[in-house]
């Protein structure tokens, strides 16, 4: 099992930026691809952006390129997500989840942390 713990939401204003951090443990994942979703209130769950454990793939959400930058630290197993130029219709709860490569689904989901960017 892959278990995922995210951290870094909270209360921003517009314009502003925020890293949130989704820390991994559990089984290797070093075959996995790890990626970002976001839900806001009353919206269907979004896919935000991904990236491959073991390379250095990457793959965006048409309306957060250039916005967004996805990373990871494999010393310390955690994965980022860099927020800039924050905008209202950001606000959502952000969740991070893991597939293994050979998986067509995300089967391992975070508890999600809350950002809110206020105008």
């Amino acid at each position: 099992q892959v278990q995922l713990v995210e951290s870094g939401g909270g209360l921003v204003q517009a314009g502003d930026s925020l890293r949130l951090s989704c820390a991994a443990s559990g089984r290797s994942i070093s075959s996995y691809f790890l990626g970002w979703f976001r839900q806001a209130p009353g919206k269907e769950r979004e896919f935000v952006a991904s990236i491959f454990w073991n390379g250095d793939m990457t793959h965006y959400a048409d309306s957060e390129k250039g916005r967004f930058t996805i990373s990871r630290d494999k010393a310390k197993n955690t994965m980022y997500l860099q927020m800039n130029s924050l905008k209202p219709e950001d606000t959502a709860v952000y969740y991070c989840a893991a597939r293994a490569v050979l998986s067509s689904e995300y089967n391992h989901w975070g508890q999600g942390t809350q950002v809110t960017v206020s105008s």
